[in-house]
């Protein structure tokens, strides 16, 4: 038996928390919630916005939801549309940008493992997931 239980989250009722760069996350499936083996969450973009390049530790799955974005994925970039989902092996540089002037775009996330990292590129800087979802609310 475990204490875990099951939880429907609400993605409309989850305080936002700032990415920086026009981008916001909405952690869902966390450690908080019970997770052992992989974690999730939703990541909206402004017009334009992107995140720096990353890599992960494990890998990653991303579907869009909603908006039209560019993927970039270990130096290619591959136009997305809502329901186009990717598949990144872990220490794979990648980043996605939205592709609009005027509408948000909005991605679902799923790292492989309660432990995830990030690492920029740019800087070396890594830090795990959950210390993201620390940052201040939108």
């Amino acid at each position: 038996m475990t204490d875990r239980k099951a939880a429907i989250l609400r993605p409309s009722e989850i305080p936002a928390r700032e990415r920086g760069g026009g981008a916001k996350t909405i952690p869902l499936v966390t450690r908080r919630t019970g997770a052992t083996s992989f974690i999730n969450g939703i990541t909206i973009f402004a017009p334009k916005a992107a995140i720096p390049l990353h890599s992960h530790n494990c890998d990653e799955s991303v579907m869009l939801l909603e908006g039209r974005a560019i993927a970039e994925i270990d130096g290619v970039a591959h136009e997305v549309e809502a329901g186009d989902t990717t598949f990144i092996p872990a220490n794979i540089p990648h980043r996605f940008i939205n592709r609009s002037d005027s509408e948000g775009m909005k991605i679902l996330w799923i790292y492989a493992s309660v432990d995830a990292t990030r690492t920029l590129i740019e800087t070396g800087d890594t830090r795990t997931i959950d210390d993201e979802h620390k940052a201040p609310i939108a």
